[in-house]
This record gives structure tokens, C-alpha cells and sequence, in this order.
């Protein structure tokens, strides 16, 4: 059966959806689990944000259903870089990188990366130009997740090289 391209639209907004929610219910529950207050903090901004993102696409969704387009984007929201650097430094001298909250990052990466391909690929795939300028910005939203987590556990791993004399020089 070949999918027709309103169907194909759904089907995308519709993965895109639940991508979201997993998301947020995964941040979620990291942070109900962390021991550590900046990482709690952090894990809660990111349900938050994908709770934002549902939202977002929640409405899209509905304005597809019903016009059989998508509304024009808003930019991502930028995030406050000064807040996320205080709550990096937190995190490193708060958490050992063989932690729950280390490998509650690590799980994070691997979401973070399945939502950058996801919006990517439709972003590329898609011939509305309203419908492809929202799974970039989604993507690149996705992206400033990723660089941050990404860039968070590699300073773990270099703290417990470091901790632990794995340098061979």
C-alpha cells in the first residue's frame, strides 16, 4: 500500500508526537530519580522543553488535519547559556560518571539523536515550506539538547580519567 502525502505528513507528526512525549516522560522521571539538585534541575528544564515541543506539535497537527498545511513557525526559543554553564559546573562536582544521573545523560544523548534524525530527515523530505522550516527548527532545537548533554558527559568522562590517572601521559 503506498501512502498518499497527507498520510505520510500524519504519520511523521504523529512519531513526532510520541518522539516528544517518551521525552518528556523520560526527563521526567530522571529527574524524580537524580540525587543531584543541578542535574535535577537541568532534567526538568528538558521535560519542560519537550513538553513545549508536544504542544507545539500537537498544534501543527490539528491545523494539518484541518487545513491540510502547517502554520508558519516560531524560532525555538533560545536558551539561557549563563543558567546551563552554573548548572554544568554544578553537575560535574555534584555526580561521578558511573552514576544513575550519568547514565540518565547517556540514555538522553541516544533520544536526542533519534529526534535530530527524525526532523532532519522530514525536513529534508518535505516540499511545504512551512512544514520544512518547522522540523528544522525542531532539529536544531533538538540540537541545543544534544551539544549540551553531549558536552556535559564528556566532562564527566574526562573528570573520571582524570580522577582515576587514565591518562597514559
Amino acid at each position: 500500500m503506498i501512502m498518499d502525502k497527507n498520510d505520510k505528513v500524519i504519520e511523521v507528526l504523529k512519531t513526532a508526537i510520541l518522539l516528544e512525549r517518551r521525552g518528556k516522560a523520560f526527563y521526567t522521571q530522571a529527574a524524580r530519580q537524580s540525587e543531584s539538585e543541578s542535574t535535577r534541575q537541568i532534567f526538568e528544564m528538558m521535560a519542560e522543553e519537550e513538553e513545549a515541543h508536544v504542544e507545539f506539535l500537537e498544534k501543527q497537527f490539528k491545523n494539518y488535519l484541518k487545513n491540510h498545511e502547517f502554520s508558519v513557525s516560531d524560532p525555538a526559543p533560545e536558551e539561557d547559556d549563563e543558567v546551563v554553564e552554573i548548572l554544568t559546573e554544578k553537575i560535574k562536582n555534584e555526580i561521578s560518571a558511573a552514576s544513575f544521573e550519568a547514565a540518565a545523560i547517556s540514555a538522553a544523548i541516544d533520544f536526542e539523536n533519534k529526534a535530530i534524525e527524525v526532523y532532519s530527515k522530514r525536513a529534508e523530505e518535505a516540499t511545504d515550506e512551512n512544514e520544512k522550516a518547522t522540523y528544522k527548527m525542531l532539529a536544531n532545537w533538538e540540537k541545543t539538547h544534544h551539544h549540551l548533554l553531549f558536552r556535559l558527559n564528556e566532562d564527566l568522562k574526562e573528570k573520571i580519567w582524570h580522577d582515576n590517572d587514565f591518562w597514559p601521559f
